[in-house]
């Protein structure tokens, strides 16, 4: 039913493709418009309007090693770095 479409980014003029995927899930959505931007500009945007994260630095409890975490480190909870987290979160 849908077939992979070139638009043009209204944002930095480079073509790209709406494919025949993202056509049906905009329809299930709702959306009626195609997207005017590209990924990476659409992704662009989004991050700018987010700003930039506040970051802070730890000590991970399994390691360590310095860690940096978007959050606030408090005394009675443990953070661990990211790569102790992704091997406890793979456990």
């Amino acid at each position: 039913m849908y077939e992979d479409k070139t638009l043009i980014c209204k944002e930095c003029g480079k073509e790209f493709v709406f494919t025949a995927g993202e056509q049906e899930f905009y329809a299930s959505k709702g959306f009626v418009n195609e997207p005017q931007r590209c990924k990476a500009c659409r992704d662009a945007r989004k991050n700018a309007a987010r700003g930039e994260r506040e970051m802070y630095t730890a000590v991970c409890a399994n390691c360590g090693k310095e860690a940096r975490v978007p959050f606030q480190p408090r005394e009675d909870r443990p953070v661990y770095c990211s790569e102790c987290f992704a091997n406890m979160r793979g456990e």
